[in-house]
């Protein structure tokens, strides 16, 4: 592979330095107009407006969003959910994330290699208020133990990713 561009193991095609630049610049500010974009990437309009569209035709963009404070609407509180089952079946696993997926408190849910199978990262507005997602949590199926984990405070917080640089 050239030092040029990188393989997306998804697309199976080459995302190159100047997609990596909009990627960069979209992950940082997703309101700038196609001409703002192409300035900071080196591009005219439609050239960046047409890697765009491929970009978001191959899934490699799969949205944009606005970010909100969680903090200023009410939700101060950051919980880590960690979830052991006994029941390891398909039956239950479609179940339980079916379950877990419907709650809006849920912002991430994986499943966890090692001593934890399952980890949820939970925002509430307080402690009553997580006291009531983690009763909903506990009803939804059968659990083997849930350990609660509380933020004190937020140190780092990023949503753009590390955009890999050509091998």
């Amino acid at each position: 592979m050239s030092d040029a561009a990188v393989l997306s193991p998804d697309t199976r095609r080459r995302i190159d330095a100047i997609d990596r630049k909009i990627l960069g610049v979209l992950q940082e500010d997703a309101s700038l107009s196609v001409v703002e974009i192409g300035e900071r990437v080196g591009l005219s309009a439609t050239p960046c407006w047409k890697r765009i569209q491929k970009l978001e035709a191959e899934g490699i963009i799969t949205g944009k969003v606005v970010l909100v404070d969680q903090n200023r609407i009410g939700l101060g509180l950051s919980v880590f959910v960690s979830v052991e089952s006994s029941d390891h079946s398909d039956e239950w696993l479609k179940k339980f994330a079916t379950a877990v997926s419907a709650m809006p408190e849920v912002m991430e849910f994986y499943r966890m290699a090692g001593d934890v199978d399952y980890m949820l990262r939970v925002v509430v507005a307080d402690m009553p208020s997580y006291d009531i997602f983690y009763k909903k949590l506990i009803g939804a199926v059968a659990l083997k133990n849930v350990t609660s984990r509380f933020a004190m405070e937020k140190i780092k917080s990023v949503t753009a990713l590390p955009v890999p640089a050509a091998a």
